[in-house]
């Protein structure tokens, strides 16, 4: 198990503040989950912007994540250290920005992307292995968000 980050390596360099989520990483129990939720109303927000606002804005975000986990994985010595969280924020919040703003689909988005960011299947486990750096730890997220979006497009054509 990799060593857990402490508050003074997460805020000694401006990408741990952010691959840490600011600080939300940091927490003991279920930091990717901590995070997800904490990126929730930012999502939620999304969800009534612009399309031509989002999708740069998130692009932005996406980019900066691959500098900041890429930076914070060196200097860890763990390429995607379970602490480096915002790789789920900018994930679930295009997820968020995606889905309908009801809450039972907010909800389902959750729960969704929690599993597939947990469990992995193929090929985000094969994604996470083969690439490597802050790429590898922001791309395998968006990979899950992008099941959790067919799962839920599925779902609304095959039973609503």
């Amino acid at each position: 198990m990799p060593v857990r980050p402490t508050p003074a390596f997460a805020y000694s360099h401006p990408a741990h503040i952010l691959a840490f989520g600011f600080g939300l990483g940091l927490s003991r129990v279920a930091p990717g989950t901590v995070a997800t939720l904490a990126a929730w109303p930012a999502g939620w927000l999304l969800a009534d912007a612009a399309p031509s606002l989002v999708f740069p804005l998130l692009a932005v975000l996406f980019l900066a994540g691959i500098w900041a986990c890429g930076v914070t994985g060196r200097h860890l010595g763990v390429h995607d250290h379970g602490a480096m969280v915002w790789d789920e924020m900018v994930a679930f919040c295009l997820v968020l920005a995606l889905l309908p703003r009801s809450l039972d689909w907010q909800i389902a988005g959750f729960l969704v992307f929690r599993a597939f960011d947990i469990a992995k299947p193929q090929p985000i486990r094969w994604l996470e292995q083969r690439y490597q750096g802050g790429f590898g730890a922001m791309f395998d997220d968006l990979v899950a968000g992008g099941y959790t979006l067919l799962v839920l497009a599925l779902a609304q054509k095959l039973f609503f």
